[in-house]
C-alpha cells in the first residue's frame, strides 16, 4: 500500500492504475480505524481493482465545542489496518493541502431536504462540511463506486442525493452497520466511552430493536412508541437528542403507508455522542 499526501500524488497513483484498466473504489474515513471500516474496505476489494481510503479529519464538518481537536488520529495504526483490508492507496492529506486558500471562503456543498433535521438539526452546518469534503474527494479520485457505512444513515442519504443531484458517475454504495457481540455500533467515539457507559451503550441498540418488534406486530401509533423509549433511555442515563420513525428514501416522517420504515437516534451517554438506526420492513413480516 502506498500513503500519499498531496493531490499531485493523488492523481498521478489513480492515473497510473486507471491507465491499467482497473476499476476505482474509494472509501472516505477520518481515521482511527476499526472493523466496520475495515468492512467497508473489504467490500471495496470485492467490487474494485484499486481501492483508494482517505483519512482526513475535515475540519468543515465540526462545529464549536466539538471534538475536533481531540478526535483520535492514529495513522500508524490505521495504516495496519487498511493493508491488511487490501487497500492499495492511502491518500492522507493535510487541512492545508484540502484547503489550500483556508476555510473562510471556500465553496461549499449544500444538499437540501435529506440534510436537514436529526443531525442536521442539531449539528447545523455538518452536512455542508461533509458534502463539501465528499465532493473534493471525489473529483480528486473520480472513482466508479465510493462505499460508506449505513451507521451514518443520514451522511448516506446526503451523499445519494449529491451523486444524483450532480449528476456524478459514481455508484455509491452503503455496507451494513458493523456491531459488537452485545450490539453496540462500532464507532471511533466509542473509545470516549468509560467502563460503566460502555456497559450501558448497547441499550441504545436494544431499544431500536424493541421499536423495530413493535412495528412489525402491528403497533402504528409511532409517537406513544418513541415517547415511551426516550422515556426508557433516559432512564438508563442517556440524553437522547432525537429518536425518530422516518421513510428511509426521503427521511420525512413516516406516514401509515410507509412500508419501508428507518428507526434512527442520537443520544449522549456522558459526553459521547451515540448515533445509531435500523431499518424495518413491514412488508417482510406480512
Amino acid at each position: 500500500m502506498i500513503t500519499v499526501k498531496t493531490v499531485r500524488e493523488l492523481r498521478a497513483a489513480v492515473a497510473r492504475a486507471r491507465s491499467e484498466g482497473k476499476r476505482i473504489g474509494l472509501v472516505p474515513t477520518m481515521g482511527n480505524l476499526h472493523a466496520g471500516h475495515a468492512a467497508l474496505v473489504t467490500k471495496a476489494t470485492q467490487r474494485c481493482d484499486f481501492v483508494v481510503a482517505s483519512i482526513f479529519v475535515n475540519p468543515l464538518q465540526f462545529g464549536a465545542g466539538e471534538d475536533l481537536d481531540s478526535y483520535p488520529r492514529t495513522l500508524a495504526a490505521d495504516q495496519e489496518k487498511l493493508l491488511e483490508a487490501g487497500c492499495q492507496l492511502l491518500f492522507a492529506p493535510t487541512v492545508e493541502e484540502m484547503y489550500p486558500d483556508g476555510m473562510a471562503g471556500q465553496t461549499l456543498v449544500s444538499v437540501p431536504g435529506v440534510s436537514e433535521g436529526l443531525c442536521g438539526g442539531s449539528r447545523p452546518g455538518h452536512f455542508d462540511g461533509v458534502a463539501t469534503v465528499v465532493t473534493k474527494l471525489f473529483h480528486m479520485v473520480q472513482p466508479d463506486l465510493a462505499i460508506f457505512g449505513e451507521k451514518d444513515f443520514q451522511q448516506l442519504a446526503v451523499i445519494r442525493k449529491l451523486v444524483r443531484d450532480l449528476n456524478l458517475p459514481i455508484q455509491i454504495i452503503g455496507e451494513p452497520t458493523v456491531r459488537a457481540a452485545d450490539g453496540l455500533a462500532l464507532s471511533s467515539r466509542n473509545g470516549y466511552l468509560n467502563e460503566e457507559q460502555r456497559a450501558i451503550a448497547p441499550q441504545l441498540y436494544q431499544t431500536l430493536s424493541d421499536i423495530a418488534a413493535a412495528l412489525q406486530h402491528g403497533e402504528s401509533d409511532h409517537a406513544t412508541l418513541l415517547d415511551d423509549a426516550r422515556t426508557r433511555l433516559s432512564a438508563a442515563g442517556f440524553v437522547p437528542d432525537y429518536l425518530e420513525i422516518r421513510n428511509p428514501l426521503t427521511l420525512r416522517p413516516a406516514t401509515p403507508a410507509d412500508r419501508q420504515l428507518v428507526i434512527l437516534a442520537a443520544a449522549r451517554l456522558g459526553a459521547p455522542r451515540l448515533i445509531d438506526n435500523l431499518f424495518v420492513d413491514l412488508d417482510a413480516t406480512a
